[in-house]
């Protein structure tokens, strides 16, 4: 038979490992959360139609997307830039698409002044439009990306969106 002492002293067993886990079940949770989310860096994002796009002819097209970090939630910015160049029918490829972030350093790459290839303006890096290096400046070509195409009349044009490591010979995804 258990007496007053043996059962409050197992009494306070049982709350306090109650309460442990009370505050163990959010904390465990709190830590498993990226898990439990996934990472957007690996999804297909629609960035334009098919139609509009002319062969040949680079277009700039902003990547949007809507943020969460921790508890707060952003609305849809822009996060990104990609080049889009639609090629000839007879090609292997409808779309390609390069990341507009130079491999250089990071900065914005832009149509040169007379639109037949792509420039950086902060060291002069440029680009032929296959992305391949003009000058020495930058270590490695522009950054292409993965494209595919929609099943419809007039496809949409997806493309997984990522960043790559700067200064670098080496293609290298950044987390």
């Amino acid at each position: 038979m258990i007496n007053r002492r043996e059962f409050a002293r197992i009494g306070t067993l049982v709350v306090g490992n109650l309460m442990a886990l009370a505050l163990a079940v959010p904390g465990v949770a709190y830590l498993l959360d990226p898990l439990r989310r996934g990472s957007r860096a690996s999804a297909f994002r629609e960035l334009a139609r098919l139609s509009p796009l002319k062969v040949g002819v680079p277009l700039a097209v902003p990547v949007v997307e809507a943020r969460e970090d921790a508890w707060v939630k952003y609305p849809p910015e822009p996060v990104g830039l990609v080049w889009l160049i639609r090629q000839p029918e007879q090609a292997k490829e409808r779309v390609i698409a390069f990341t507009a972030e130079c491999p250089h350093l990071g900065c914005a790459i832009n149509l040169s002044g007379d639109g037949k290839s792509f420039l950086c303006p902060c060291h002069t890096s440029a680009f032929k439009f296959d992305g391949t290096p003009l000058n020495q400046v930058p270590p490695r070509g522009m950054d292409r990306l993965d494209v595919s195409l929609s099943d419809d009349a007039d496809p949409t044009v997806k493309v997984k969106f990522e960043r790559f490591r700067t200064q670098s010979e080496e293609r290298i995804p950044l987390g």
